[in-house]
């Protein structure tokens, strides 16, 4: 055809090889990368029935209102024989008699007290230390102080998953629905990150994981040093220690429904964002692979857009653009659309594209002000 021919001699052509370039990286993550997640079957995969005891852990620092509301959610699972490690971290609001009172109503309930004067280091890693240490079982169950299970079957289904070698689970922490724009957001980036993170687990590569629904074995946090080789970051309670004890035959996902926890999100922007900036800062800290996997997906999801919007002002065959644009698009849909299937997530298929883009600067200004931010607390 003609324009081909014109186009090929244009001066344009060169930044056409390099959109297709970008188109067909990102087609790859999303057809073999995210779509593991999107066509996971857990009916491949064998889950142990056995048993054993579990600690689950919960850190609080002035959770009393969300401790009353979803710890007796933990407390009342259906698991034959666990028990539940309460770090309170320093609070000061009625956390230590709400506490006190569930103790005497559940045996299996275990309170850590923490003086202001001892967590000498900003953030989670010195509590959820010493509730590791307090544990009297071998399996480990992280969860967040406003997480509730999605289920009386939290513990047994996330127990099911360590089969064999199995060291580590990686389970899905998602947020309540609510209504608003900012909750639809909050949990369309919840929703990417799970599709990033698990999806690559089961490529043979997990690199991090969520401190709202977390498993791993105490000998693997003994073991390895736990929190030793970054003890002086806020954050990587979760997603620096699994990037640095992880592999492909120890760590296992477990993105059954019954084994979902559910938080509370942000209610502000503001909120939203400072949280957002504090789970960024540790991505500098994770091994080179995995920063370079990671990096590839957003630089040519930058580079296409970016390409196809230079191109299109300069009316670079309209046909052509389109038509890679709605390739594009079309794949997109349709892996996340499994995917939100898959992790019971729904009511924002159609605003993807635009929380895309949307997602893109955010993260941008985020990367940009970290460079000069300051700690912040957890």
């Amino acid at each position: 055809m003609v324009w081909i021919n014109t186009l090929i001699a244009s001066a344009w052509f060169p930044w056409l090889l390099l959109l297709l370039a970008a188109l067909i990286v990102q087609l790859v993550y999303y057809w073999f990368v995210f779509g593991r997640l999107a066509f996971y079957n857990s009916g491949k995969r064998q889950f142990t029935a056995n048993k054993p005891p579990v600690s689950v852990i919960i850190c609080a620092k002035n959770e009393y209102h969300n401790l009353v509301r979803f710890l007796p959610k933990v407390l009342e699972q259906d698991y034959p024989q666990f028990e539940v490690i309460v770090v309170n971290d320093a609070s000061d609001d009625d956390t230590f008699y709400l506490l006190r009172e569930l103790s005497d109503r559940y045996a299996h309930l275990k309170v850590v007290h923490i003086k202001e004067n001892l967590n000498f280091f900003t953030g989670k890693k010195f509590p959820l230390s010493l509730g590791i240490k307090s544990a009297q079982y071998e399996q480990l169950l992280l969860a967040d102080a406003d997480c509730i299970p999605a289920g009386p079957n939290w513990i047994s289904t996330m127990q099911g998953a360590f089969t064999g070698n199995t060291e580590i689970v990686l389970g899905y922490g998602a947020y309540l629905a609510q209504p608003g724009l900012l909750n639809k957001i909050i949990r369309y980036d919840t929703l990417q990150v799970a599709m990033q993170y698990m999806s690559l687990a089961l490529s043979g590569m997990p690199y991090m994981g969520v401190g709202r629904n977390l498993a791993y074995h105490r000998s693997l946090f003994y073991n390895t040093g736990g929190f030793v080789k970054h003890y002086k970051l806020i954050s990587g309670d979760d997603d620096l220690f699994i990037n640095s004890v992880a592999t492909k035959s120890n760590t296992r996902v477990q993105p059954d429904p019954e084994a979902f926890t559910y938080s509370r999100p942000k209610q502000t922007w503001g909120s939203w964002l400072r949280q957002k900036r504090r789970h960024l800062t540790t991505g500098g800290f994770y091994r080179f692979k995995h920063k370079v996997v990671l990096a590839l997906y957003p630089f040519t999801q930058l580079l296409f857009f970016g390409l196809l919007i230079l191109m299109a002002c300069y009316k670079v065959e309209p046909i052509l653009l389109v038509s890679l644009f709605g390739i594009r698009l079309a794949t997109q849909l349709f892996i996340t659309g499994k995917s939100m299937r898959r992790m019971r997530e729904r009511d924002f298929l159609l605003w993807v594209p635009f929380f895309e883009l949307f997602m893109m600067l955010v993260n941008i200004n985020l990367g940009i002000r970290g460079l000069f931010s300051r700690k912040t607390q957890w």
